[in-house]
């Protein structure tokens, strides 16, 4: 209970105000991690002005101050290029402010499925989620690729309208977290004009980002700098590439809107934040270099093809080269991962990029000149780029995971969202340690190679004894190393040996025989529910 105590007021003084109190919501401090979606919502207040003090008795007789009359411009109404009006708000400093449109941005609703890389045979219970996406030229729709990542529907509102409208997924790009998104109504595409791209901005330039973050239903709009332009890393496609650092509030729902300078011109997509306890206000923009990449690309393979190579911070820890095919004196070697030992390079005036900014502006497929200091000689070399290759992928680009069982053992490939599915976000500290050595360092010896994995066994009478085994690698069956699990599984069908051997991790062989662990197959599938001894890419 809280106990009230009445003042009593002294004749001649006025009762003072009890002074205001900012609040900050205590949901601020979260975990140090850079996130794409954010649950954090910063309430910030002016402080009060300091009340007046009066002394007992008349007060003096001074005379007020005039107030001088702030200086009141008119707005003037330009037409913009695509007929739409654009107010122009002139201030005392005679610096002009372009009110974005707002009418481009649009509510982006999906449906996800997500596929359960534990048990790959079934997807996991389907979810809701909305963000942000803006509309350009071309009859498209931009928002963030992990805005409908695994989708089953997509539908797009307009500002102001309450008609959701179904659209078609065009194109996802993982490593950029871009997504393009069209919409077959025609009349969706009424009264919307499309956004304009600008070039990349510098330190200490205005920008505003438009979008539909958590806390309302209507359109918000919140403002900022930016405050550092450099390699970023984006978290859901595990790569680095040209960020912009904004202190402008990005929220969860945000993903996927527009930022815009004070001219109106869109500079970028919100994408991720950083929510740390020593750490306020951080937010993260795709600029539009990045988009115009992946545009680009889209419009010249009818498809996204990705970057043609990625450094990232484990990658530039590996100094020993990949060769690519050999060829004569002037054709193009194929170069699908050259890691190198890299240093950044002059970027702007005063400013210094990482040298894969330079890489990052090329395509998949293009040629390249690059010099090579080999045997204190220096050469040109004439290389053909090709996208980078992972012994453990970084994600499956939306396919869903491939798996076999036999006699109740669980085969499946390792990739990062399976340990994540497995040892849960901490799956760089829980994981095996040799899993996570082959996902910092290894490298595919081939196009094709695969880490194949035990993942668990279905208890059976035929796999007495083998009940324990869970996520080790698989060497070799019946003498024959494995590259892949398509190899895997086309061995064991194909055997008419007596017996099953597969070579495990750790010096385990596991033996079954051939007759009745296939014949134990079927009912250990009927005991599970489960619809099929492979995942259909394997069939073909």
């Amino acid at each position: 209970m809280c106990n009230h105590t009445k003042l009593k007021r002294k004749r001649g003084r006025p009762a003072a105000t009890p002074p205001e109190t900012t609040v900050l919501d205590s949901s601020n401090a979260a975990n140090s991690q850079t996130t794409t979606e954010s649950d954090v919502e910063l309430v910030n207040s002016n402080p009060p002005p300091s009340s007046s003090q009066h002394r007992r008795g008349r007060s003096r007789n001074n005379p007020t101050p005039e107030i001088p009359a702030a200086r009141v411009s008119p707005i003037s109404v330009h037409p913009g290029s695509n007929g739409s009006v654009s107010p122009l708000v002139e201030s005392d400093c005679d610096v002009a402010r372009v009110v974005p449109s707002m009418d481009s941005v649009v509510k982006v609703f999906c449906v996800h499925t997500e596929p359960n890389f534990s048990l790959p045979w079934q997807r996991k219970r389907q979810y809701s989620s909305s963000s942000s996406g803006f509309v350009i030229k071309g009859r498209r729709v931009l928002t963030n690729a992990h805005s409908v990542e695994h989708y089953t529907q997509v539908k797009l509102k307009k500002r102001g309208s309450d008609t959701k409208y179904l659209a078609t997924v065009l194109a996802i790009g993982t490593e950029c977290d871009i997504a393009l998104l069209t919409v077959d109504d025609d009349e969706f595409w009424k009264g919307v004009s499309p956004v304009e791209f600008g070039d990349l901005p510098a330190l200490q330039d205005a920008v505003t980002v438009v979008g539909y973050p958590i806390g309302g239903d209507t359109i918000s709009v919140t403002s900022g700098v930016v405050s550092r332009i450099e390699i970023l890393s984006y978290v859901h496609g595990s790569t680095e590439l040209l960020g912009l650092q904004i202190d402008a509030a990005i929220n969860s729902g945000n993903s996927g809107g527009p930022a815009f300078d004070d001219k109106g011109i869109c500079v970028g997509i919100a994408f991720q934040s950083l929510k740390h306890e020593d750490a306020e206000n951080i937010g993260y923009v795709i600029p539009t270099p990045v988009i115009r990449h992946f545009i680009q690309d889209y419009e010249k393979n009818g498809k996204y093809t990705g970057f043609p190579l990625f450094w990232g911070e484990r990658a530039r820890e590996r100094k020993t080269p990949i060769g690519g095919r050999k060829g004569g004196k002037n054709s193009p070697k194929k170069v699908s991962c050259q890691l190198f030992w890299l240093h950044a390079v002059p970027f702007r005036h005063g400013e210094r990029i990482g040298f894969s900014y330079l890489v990052s502006q090329k395509y998949t497929g293009d040629s390249a000149e690059m010099k090579v200091l080999r045997n204190s000689k220096s050469l040109k070399l004439k290389i053909l780029l090709g996208t980078h290759s992972r012994l453990v992928p970084a994600h499956n680009e939306g396919r869903p995971p491939s798996y076999y069982i036999v006699a109740g053992l669980v085969f499946t490939t390792v990739s990062v969202p399976y340990l994540r599915s497995e040892y849960g976000k901490d799956y760089g500290f829980e994981a095996p340690v040799k899993l996570l050595d082959k996902l910092l360092y290894e490298m595919p010896q081939s196009v094709d190679e695969q880490i194949v994995v035990v993942s668990q066994v279905l208890v059976a009478e035929i796999n007495i004894g083998y009940e324990e085994i869970a996520n080790t690698q698989v060497l070799a069956f019946n003498g024959q190393p494995v590259k892949n699990l398509k190899s895997l599984a086309s061995m064991v069908e194909s055997c008419n040996d007596e017996y099953l051997k597969f070579d495990l991790e750790f010096q385990q062989i596991l033996v079954l025989q051939t007759k009745a662990a296939k014949e134990a197959t079927l009912d250990i599938l009927a005991t599970h529910c489960i619809p099929s001894a492979m995942s259909d890419d394997l069939k073909t």
